[in-house]
């Protein structure tokens, strides 16, 4: 099953449709580090993480872990820990996940940039929650109740189409 980017306001998967919003400078083939654009492809997606202090664990197929707070994502494109998750205090650039705001109370990593790994590439690129729909930095973002819909319509081998 794939997740398909209908346009920039509308996720499908099967048959639902959720409302979304994607990077503040639309779509692209050629994704650099803090374009804020969302890249074109087909790309995996990996394990849910969530912050267990604000919401349940979902009901999903995808492994679940929950965020801690020493918990970022290497967004440094001079290092060798570019594009993953780091546990441990550092002073890389970062993308820190345990967030004051709701964004990151639940997160799935998009598997763009993420198997052969070059810097400068794009970083950080998730499905996330968001309130208002205004636009992201690159990721794709969808309401809380909308997220935990399509949690319990993924599983691992899913895909997500960004065209």
């Amino acid at each position: 099953m794939v997740i398909l980017l209908k346009n920039k306001y509308t996720l499908q998967f099967d048959d639902f449709e959720f409302k979304c919003c994607i990077g503040k400078n639309g779509l692209t083939k050629f994704k650099k580090e803090g374009d804020l654009k969302t890249p074109k492809g087909i790309f995996g997606i990996e394990n849910l993480y969530y912050r267990s202090d604000r919401v349940l664990k979902p009901k999903t197929k995808l492994k679940c872990i929950e965020i801690k707070q020493n918990m970022i994502w290497c967004d440094d494109i001079k290092s060798n820990k570019y594009n993953k998750l780091i546990k441990e205090n550092s002073t890389l650039s970062n993308e820190k996940l345990f967030r004051n705001d709701h964004k990151y109370d639940l997160l799935i990593p998009i598997k763009y940039n993420f198997n052969k790994i070059k810097p400068g590439l794009g970083s950080c690129i998730f499905l996330h929650l968001t309130k208002n729909y205004n636009p992201t930095a690159g990721c794709i973002a969808l309401a809380k109740k909308d997220f935990l819909i399509l949690l319990k319509l993924v599983n691992k081998k899913t895909k997500i189409k960004i065209y």
